[in-house]
């Protein structure tokens, strides 16, 4: 499948143009996606998410309360729970750290 590679985007707005400027070739994208059985069903994603929840362990750490605040604000302009933003946080920085010091 040929893309075209996603740019980084500075908002929502242009992320939201961009996407918009390029529908046709998603729509080809998914079409061949589809053909390829390369996609999946909202609730098999839900199922991975749920057993790998399972299977975390319970972790404390002190995170100093204006970072909370700071988390629990951004993750409601994101419709997101805080807990699940601040995991998503870590775990993005986890690998930008690993791909950093891979280089």
């Amino acid at each position: 499948m040929i893309q075209k590679p996603i740019p980084k985007f500075s908002s929502e707005e242009e992320e939201a143009s961009w996407w918009d400027a390029h529908s046709d070739e998603h729509d080809e994208w998914m079409l061949e996606a589809i053909r390829a059985g390369e996609t999946t069903t909202l609730d098999a994603v839900l199922k991975r998410a749920r057993e790998r929840s399972r299977n975390a362990l319970a972790h404390s750490i002190g995170i100093d309360p204006g970072d909370v605040a700071r988390a629990q604000s951004i993750a409601a302009k994101k419709g997101l729970d805080y807990e699940a933003y601040l995991k998503t946080l870590v775990h993005e920085a986890l690998i930008h750290e690993e791909e950093r010091l891979a280089s």
